[in-house]
């Protein structure tokens, strides 16, 4: 066999077999490497994993992990992991899945309707790394409540519910310097100055209107709620209101799982700093979380003569408003005679 021929041979078999392993090697890096049967799915790495904690996090997902390691090998992943929260999607092959393991989602996180702070940080420590402890550390924390003007009363006003885009591995801390950049952000001058015309801080705008969110439901009543309460306060009337009671009772009691449907007599002598029934003026801090329609309310509220009001038993979810004490029992005695013939008796 002459020379040539041996040469081409060669030539021919490597070619063959650098064909072979390149279809091979491309076959290992983009061929479908999944083993879940969702659409998509997230995995979560905690702050401080190395790639030995990844690779258990991410077995149960991946089809052929030998196949996965080389390519995360190449591309420098054991050396780089990153923390937090990882789409993956179904049949992903090895080269996006390593990219998966690259980009942190963000976690949308949105919260309302919280009726105290020990609330608020177990809903926010069900969704992200930090847990319920941490962050109730984070948010009382002296030198943090001082330097924004908050105790621990009233701390709880420092959260603006909306809707927020926060990494999952987001630190307590971190956590809780958003939320209070995010509080400057919606305290504009603007809303300080309408808050100042009411005789308020945004603390204490923010406390009464936690106050009016629980009154009503029917946002379209709140601004003139609020503006009974701005009324008896200038009078320096007793706010008397019910769900500052409510609270009480089930601060009292520890339990804020309890339904309370009816205020007595004897819950509105009860001995409490948010009883507004025997203190004039606010109570200590919030007594649930406000929604931004009744902060915009205590902020823009309707002017009127009213110093009363209760519930409507001919327009249920909405109330009756009075300007005198006479006026307010008839109404008064509408609710409690309907209310009795419910059955309610808590």
């Amino acid at each position: 066999m002459s020379i040539k021929k041996i040469i081409t041979i060669t030539a021919v078999a490597v070619i063959s077999a650098l064909m072979i392993y390149g279809f091979v090697l491309i076959s290992k890096i983009f061929s479908a490497n999944t083993k879940f049967e969702e659409k998509e799915l997230y995995v979560y790495v905690p702050t401080g994993a190395n790639y030995s904690d990844v690779k258990k996090i991410l077995e149960p997902y991946i089809k052929n992990f030998e196949n996965f390691e080389m390519v995360a090998n190449k591309r420098s992943y054991p050396e780089n992991v990153k923390s937090g929260r990882f789409l993956l999607k179904k049949d992903m092959n090895n080269m996006d899945l390593v990219r998966a393991m690259r980009s942190n989602v963000p976690v949308k996180l949105a919260f309302n309707n919280q009726e105290r702070l020990e609330n608020f940080a177990g809903r926010i420590g069900s969704e992200i790394e930090a847990d319920s402890l941490s962050l109730m550390k984070a948010f009382k924390d002296s030198t943090f409540m001082a330097t924004n003007g908050f105790n621990e009363d009233n701390v709880f006003a420092m959260f603006i519910p909306n809707t927020y885009e926060i990494y999952w591995n987001t630190s307590a801390e971190k956590f809780r310097d958003k939320m209070i950049k995010e509080y400057h952000n919606f305290w504009t001058s603007e809303r300080i100055e309408k808050a100042k015309k009411q005789g308020l801080t945004p603390v204490q705008a923010t406390i009464l209107a936690s106050i009016v969110h629980k009154e009503s439901v029917k946002k379209d009543e709140r601004p003139r709620i609020a503006g009974v309460y701005l009324n008896r306060l200038r009078l320096e009337m007793p706010l008397q209101a019910d769900p500052t009671v409510i609270y009480a009772l089930k601060l009292r009691d520890n339990n804020f799982d309890q339904v309370i449907k009816r205020v007595f007599y004897n819950d509105l002598v009860m001995k409490s700093r948010y009883n507004t029934y025997v203190n004039v003026g606010l109570p200590p801090g919030p007594i649930a979380m406000p929604d931004i329609t009744a902060l915009d309310a205590v902020l823009n509220p309707e002017k009127n003569d009213y110093i009363y009001f209760c519930a409507s038993v001919e327009r249920f979810g909405y109330h009756e408003f009075a300007a005198t004490l006479a006026e307010h029992n008839v109404n008064a005695k509408k609710y409690s005679d309907w209310i009795a013939s419910q059955g309610v008796t808590r």
